[in-house]
């Protein structure tokens, strides 16, 4: 669980309904349904709008990772890395296709069959490379579709402000009617931006360091078995792995 998105999302709401209470104003005040209807689900239907739905189930995928983080594997894939060279320099690169069914991650166990294939380093490099960009695209794409509701959100908050004063202008006549007009349009506004700015967009942000990190994880692997290939020295491969988590 990863506690400080947990800790920011609690503090951003407290600290707004804390400001609300001690202007004055009642909690109550905050819920509308209306108003987080058309936020809400006018900011999920534009972004659907705008998205594949491939890239739409990922970015729905990866809403997880906010507060269950893809596990960091560094200093264990340095451990493997460098077991694997050890064996390789004992015994030659045909010894480590015994480790490939072991391994449950599909860009390490790929890495690893081309290793003992006894694919040249270079080509090695070249054909995980194009594998790292595909993965990363494709995770960013799913990241940006929150950043996408983020810009989408104030807008729809504005609609819905726009939607509650049509409201009140049609009911000028019954009084009755005019607070919850008034209520649904800046409550509205209030969703829309505050959706925007503490949810949507600081969620964008963290998928996408996420795979930032991701990238950096196989760029090491990489560069372990591009090491291996050429016959580094295990200490060589280690070190040049650990300098990926300065």
């Amino acid at each position: 669980m990863d506690k400080i998105s947990v800790v920011g999302l609690t503090l951003g709401i407290s600290a707004l309904i804390m400001g609300q209470v001690i202007e004055g104003g009642h909690i109550a005040s905050l819920m509308q349904p209306t108003a987080f209807l058309i936020v809400v689900g006018g900011t999920l239907g534009a972004v659907m709008l705008q998205s594949p739905l491939k890239v739409f189930r990922e970015g729905i995928r990866m809403t997880r990772w906010v507060f269950v983080p893809p596990p960091a594997s560094h200093a264990a894939l340095i451990r493997q890395a460098t077991g694997w060279s050890q064996v390789a320099r004992k015994e030659g690169l045909l010894a480590l296709e015994a480790q490939i069914p072991r391994i449950n991650d599909p860009f390490t166990r790929k890495g690893l069959q081309l290793l003992v294939d006894g694919v040249e380093p270079q080509r090695l490099r070249e054909v995980l490379e194009v594998e790292i960009d595909a993965w990363a695209a494709q995770m960013r794409q799913g990241a940006r579709i929150w950043e996408a509701a983020g810009g989408y959100a104030p807008t729809l908050g504005i609609l819905g402000a726009v939607l509650g004063l049509i409201h009140v202008m049609e009911n000028l006549t019954d009084p009755s009617k005019l607070g919850a007009g008034i209520a649904v349009a800046f409550v509205a506004t209030v969703y829309g931006v505050g959706f925007a700015n503490l949810v949507f967009l600081p969620m964008s942000k963290k998928l996408m360091a996420y795979v930032a990190d991701g990238v950096s994880q196989r760029e090491m692997l990489v560069d372990g078995l591009v090491g291996i290939a050429n016959g580094d020295n295990p200490r060589i491969i280690e070190s040049r792995m650990q300098g990926y988590m300065a």
